[in-house]
C-alpha cells in the first residue's frame, strides 16, 4: 500500500491496517489518529508532527524513523522496535511502551509523562530534558543512558550501569 492509499482509505473512515508495510513512508504531518497499525513496518519513515494519538502502535517495527514533535498521546507502542527511532520532542504522554526497544533513540525533551516504559529497553538512550514525571520505569533498561536534566522519574526499580547519567548528572558509582 502507498502512502496515497492509506491516507485516501482513512479519510474515508477505515482505520485498520495492521501488518502494512509503509517503510520509508513520507507521512510528515499526518492525522492519523485512532489508526490501528499494529505489526507495521515502518522502519525509517518520516513522520514529524504526525499526530497519532490513539493508534495501535503495538509490534510495529518504527527503527530509525522519524517521529520528532508528533503527537502519541495514549498510543499503544507496546513492544514495538523503535531502534535509533528520533523522538525528540514528541508528546507520548499516557503511552505504552512496555517491552519496547528505544535502545539509541533520541528522546531528547520528549513528553513521557504518565506513560508506561516498564521492561523497555532504554539503552544508549537520549533522554536529556525529557519529562519522566508519573512514568513507569519497572525493569526499564536504563544502561548507557543519557537522563541529564530530565524531569520526574523514579528509577529505583529500573536497570542502570556505571555509564547511565542520571538527571543531576551523576552515574553509579560517583563518589
Amino acid at each position: 500500500m502507498n502512502v496515497e492509499d492509506l491516507l485516501q482509505q482513512y479519510a474515508e473512515g477505515r482505520r485498520d491496517f495492521s501488518g502494512i508495510n509503509l517503510t520509508q513512508a513520507n507521512l510528515f504531518e499526518a492525522n492519523l489518529q485512532d489508526i490501528n497499525l499494529q505489526g507495521s513496518n515502518l522502519n525509517g519513515a518520516y513522520l514529524p508532527y504526525a499526530n497519532l494519538s490513539r493508534a495501535n502502535l503495538e509490534d510495529a517495527q518504527l527503527q530509525g524513523a522519524d517521529l520528532s514533535h508528533a503527537r502519541l498521546q495514549s498510543t499503544n507502542l507496546n513492544r514495538a522496535k523503535l531502534h535509533q527511532t528520533n523522538l525528540s520532542r514528541a508528546i507520548c504522554s499516557y503511552s505504552t511502551f512496555q517491552g519496547a526497544n528505544l535502545s539509541d533513540a533520541n528522546c531528547q525533551t520528549t513528553d513521557f509523562r504518565y506513560a508506561d516504559l516498564s521492561q523497555a529497553n532504554l539503552t544508549q538512550a537520549n533522554l536529556v530534558n525529557a519529562n519522566l514525571e508519573h512514568t513507569n520505569l519497572t525493569q526499564a533498561n536504563l544502561q548507557q543512558a543519557n537522563l541529564f536534566r530530565s524531569q520526574g522519574g523514579s528509577f529505583k526499580e529500573s536497570v542502570s550501569d556505571t555509564r547511565t547519567i542520571f538527571p543531576d548528572g551523576h552515574r553509579n558509582g560517583d563518589g
